[in-house]
């Protein structure tokens, strides 16, 4: 039998902040303050990107995009995408710190998995000054994985890039890409995970992909949950992911039954 040697998780959507919403409501707020109106579905869809390149790939979609230059009469440019990239930082950094309740079921999900023997590793959009916010605050609250690897510490190559998962690897001792899950909330975990050839695993309830508050979810009845779960799950797999789970607490079943189904030399 094959044995999962390592977990990798992003952390908003993932492991805190349920629903993603720390960054979210910042890039609504920073088009909006330039004059260009942006919908939520809009900034959710780069999701997990280093935000810089968030904000590179929002301008250039192409009702934004129209909208700015209707705006400006000119393109957008790298000029305009550092100015909003600055507003951002600034105004993320004010708030973070109240976006790191842990999402539920991660601690006991993943104090079960470091008890079994398993290594913890991190990826994220966020720099490494965001995290310098965010690691502290969530450690208060349980949660401590036991890598953390930002697009910072690879040069700036952040997802769709598979290094922050190499470099986890590195820092955790990890060989086989084989025995390595990922578990995200968006489209760009996804593509990391299979870039680098580890399992892509999308988590439902919680996530971007999803896009809603814990209230808001939870507010939902059996049916409209249901709905969304599915629906959640269908945007996954298109992007390619091998495996959802709806929460964290299915994460150990998961790994029981790749560890039972691989067969890895």
């Amino acid at each position: 039998m094959t044995k999962i040697e390592g977990v990798i998780l992003d952390w908003a959507g993932t492991a805190v902040d349920f629903g993603c919403f720390a960054p979210v409501n910042v890039f609504l707020d920073i088009f909006k303050n330039a004059g260009v109106e942006v919908t939520l579905g809009e900034a959710r869809e780069p999701m997990g990107m280093l935000k810089i390149d968030h904000i590179r790939t929002m301008l250039a979609m192409p009702r934004i995009q129209d909208a700015w230059q209707n705006l400006y009469g000119r393109p957008s440019n790298e000029e305009d995408v550092a100015a909003l990239y600055e507003r951002f930082e600034k105004q993320l950094m004010v708030s973070l710190a109240t976006y790191t309740d842990p999402i539920p079921t991660v601690l006991n999900t993943v104090n079960d998995l470091k008890a079994a023997g398993l290594k913890i590793g991190s990826t994220t959009g966020y720099t490494r000054g965001m995290m310098d916010v965010v690691v502290p605050n969530a450690k208060e609250k349980g949660y401590e994985p036991q890598s953390l690897v930002t697009p910072d510490d690879v040069d700036g190559f952040g997802r769709p890039y598979p290094y922050m998962i190499f470099e986890n690897m590195k820092r955790l001792g990890l060989q086989d890409v084989r025995k390595i899950v990922k578990v995200g909330d968006t489209a760009s975990d996804i593509r990391e995970a299979l870039q680098a050839g580890v399992w892509a695993v999308g988590v439902i309830i919680g996530s971007s992909e999803m896009g809603l508050s814990q209230q808001e979810f939870g507010a939902l009845d059996e049916e409209q949950k249901g709905q969304a779960i599915d629906s959640t799950r269908q945007r996954f797999e298109a992007v390619g992911a091998q495996f959802t789970i709806e929460t964290m607490a299915e994460l150990p079943q998961l790994i029981e039954k790749l560890e039972q189904e691989l067969s890895i030399d």
